[in-house]
């Protein structure tokens, strides 16, 4: 017990103390936590390798956890929907990665069967890294992003059959000895060891296998769609709260034990269970539940991948292990970039699957111990694809640094030289614009249990609107194409808020042109603007100045000693009147004429301007007399 309270003070106060710092430098959590773990182990030596390897088991559970939570983002439809990518980018970069490293394998001196586990090991890229980087940086929803997510989902759905052809690999069956002659073991990262496991498949026919396989896998989509929300229902009676988080923690728990027993990628069997709970009502109650234990335990997974890395190893032959990881970085760089390219990415969406994938994963340990313990590999060759995995996601937040140099410089040359976002989801509600006007009709509309589609051609503004947790998508509002794909054929709801006042007129009058049915709510800049606005068909339109204006004027009278009854008069009479007079003075308006030249427009003016002082009168002498 002293032990494991002494490790987890060690590993806790590691991470307390070298991520915050890495995280202000700007160099992002993931390389924090693996440099908090290069400095407990092979830095200090506090922990040792046996210790680490213990704890990866348990940290290996927060990858677990994480790919759950990525299917209750997803409903099947929506998987549906990304099969191109799945089997376009995500097949082609699995099978050329594996083909080009097998081939360099083989140039080296490895027999192909080694040759091909190698290149099967080492396509592979680290989930765990990139998504939370990508979270972070408010990247997912780029076309960049979607890119990188297909291909990571394709490879971890693809690590079901590298763990079934790697036993068919096996150059030899006997066990490999240590140099001191004893028998030696596999490197457990990733992997328990079978011997002393439990398993469902264990003496079964490959036939057999296949059968239980598919029934556990049934049983996940059974469960998850018939069972789960009388469960919650049945917990909900108890109003405890725990109860909601021992239900959500029991949930991928025990779909993870059952994944083990058949031999099946836990990550994957989570990863369907969320899938299948995606449409639940109980989605972000589970999700709450989880989110911190999935945080906690990635931290944890990436310092036991610091402080695993064998540096004895490393200075031992330095140019070589770092030369072999380059060397794979710069093979699946090469492929990705090639892709994307193929796949008509723009290049700071192309950069971004280039850079956030180009290192091995952490799938890769998994099936390193696999092949140690069917003699696919040797322990030396083992060693060392540990350390080339290592390091190349030890390199990968550096990567992401050098994405956002890219992107910064991206950003200072023409603006339609960046990509718009694709747009996945269509709401009854459309907001062009998320400036600090936009920004308040949508969190209005979120309290009030409504959903929209936020569009806007700020890059920075959606970034960081997305790191405060609301959806929206990058692009120009005034682009047709842009619009329809937002859902323009089937919103009921416009809201024109776009900083650019010719843009936005021209995005009213579009809208109008497209739906004459479609209810139009714009901002507009000034009193002209509204006459713009209401010539181009907007429905209702707001200055941007007016109602807290309003409000301002309202507190001076207050101040003056008026009550809050008659202030609140005084200001919904005047709202009530500057109303009808712009609606009046619209239909005087004319284009390209100044308004102090405009004769009938002047003289209608003044004569609103006398009908309110008569009216405001009258309303005074009311109140006096108590009428």
């Amino acid at each position: 017990m002293e032990g494991f309270l002494l490790l987890a003070t060690l590993y806790l106060t590691a991470a307390v103390v070298a991520v915050p710092i890495v995280a202000r430098l700007g160099l992002g959590s993931v390389l924090g936590y693996l440099l908090a773990g290069i400095l407990i182990g092979p830095v200090l030596g506090l922990v040792g390798d046996t210790q680490a390897n213990d704890l990866q088991h348990f940290a290996e559970f927060g990858v677990v956890m994480m790919l759950f939570l990525i299917g209750l983002e997803l409903e099947p439809r929506a998987l549906w929907d990304m099969r191109h990518r799945l089997l376009g980018v995500g097949g082609l970069q699995i099978t050329l990665t594996t083909g080009a490293v097998m081939a360099g394998a083989m140039w080296l001196g490895l027999v192909w069967q080694t040759a091909l586990a190698v290149g099967l090991t080492l396509a592979l890229s680290s989930t765990a890294i990139v998504l939370q980087t990508l979270s972070e940086k408010g990247l997912t929803r780029t076309a960049g992003g979607r890119a990188t997510f297909a291909v990571l989902l394709t490879q971890d759905i693809a690590v079901i059959p590298m763990l079934a052809l790697l036993p068919l690999l096996a150059v030899s069956q006997k066990p490999s000895l240590a140099p001191d002659g004893s028998v030696t073991r596999a490197n457990s990262a990733g992997v328990d060891d079978h011997a002393t496991s439990i398993s469902l498949i264990a003496d079964l026919p490959s036939w057999g296998v296949t059968l239980v396989t598919i029934g556990a896998i049934v049983s996940i989509i059974l469960v998850g769609h018939y069972l789960t929300r009388p469960l919650f229902r049945f917990i909900h009676g108890a109003r405890l709260h725990e109860m909601f988080t021992a239900v959500a923690l029991l949930i991928v728990v025990a779909i993870a034990f059952l994944m083990n027993l058949v031999g099946v990628s836990p990550a994957l069997g989570t990863f369907l269970a969320g899938v299948v709970l995606a449409n639940s009502e109980f989605r972000h109650e589970l999700e709450s539940n989880i989110e911190p234990f999935k945080g906690l335990l990635l931290g944890l997974f990436f310092m036991t991948v610091g402080a695993g890395i064998n540096f004895h190893i490393l200075f031992g032959d330095p140019f070589k292990i770092i030369g072999l990881t380059l060397a794979l970085m710069v093979i699946k760089g090469t492929i990705l970039y090639g892709l994307g390219t193929a796949f008509k990415l723009r290049d700071g969406n192309k950069w971004l699957l280039t850079l956030a994938l180009a290192q091995a994963g952490e799938f890769g340990f998994v099936l390193i111990s696999f092949g140690l313990q069917t003699h696919v590999l040797t322990q030396s060759i083992g060693q060392t694809l540990l350390l080339v995995i290592a390091l190349s996601m030890l390199l990968t937040p550096l990567f992401f640094i050098l994405h956002d140099y890219l992107s910064r410089r991206a950003a200072e040359g023409p603006t339609h030289q960046l990509e718009a976002d694709e747009i996945d989801e269509q709401q009854p509600i459309i907001i062009a614009g998320i400036g600090r006007f936009g920004q308040v009709v949508n969190r209005m509309l979120q309290m009030s249990g409504f959903r929209a589609t936020v569009l806007d051609h700020d890059l920075p503004t959606i970034e960081l609107m997305r790191k405060f947790g609301f959806k929206s998508f990058f692009g120009d509002p005034t682009r047709p194409e842009l619009l329809h794909a937002a859902g323009l054929d089937k919103a009921k709801v416009l809201v024109a808020a776009l900083d650019d006042k010719d843009a936005n007129t021209r995005l009213v009058r579009y809208a109008r042109h497209e739906r004459p049915d479609l209810n139009i709510v714009a901002r507009a800049r000034d009193r002209v603007h509204v006459y713009e606005l209401y010539r181009a068909g907007a429905d209702h339109i707001v200055r941007e100045m007016f109602d807290s204006s309003l409000r301002a004027g309202r507190y001076v009278l207050e101040d003056l000693g008026l009550t809050d009854f008659e202030a609140n008069e005084m200001e919904t009479a005047f709202y009530k009147h500057d109303r009808m007079a712009l609606r009046d003075l619209a239909e005087l308006w004319k284009p390209g004429v100044p308004l102090d030249q405009n004769k009938e427009y002047l003289a209608r003016a003044q004569e609103l301007n006398r009908e309110l002082e008569t009216a405001l009168v009258r309303q005074d002498v009311a109140k006096d007399t108590g009428k």
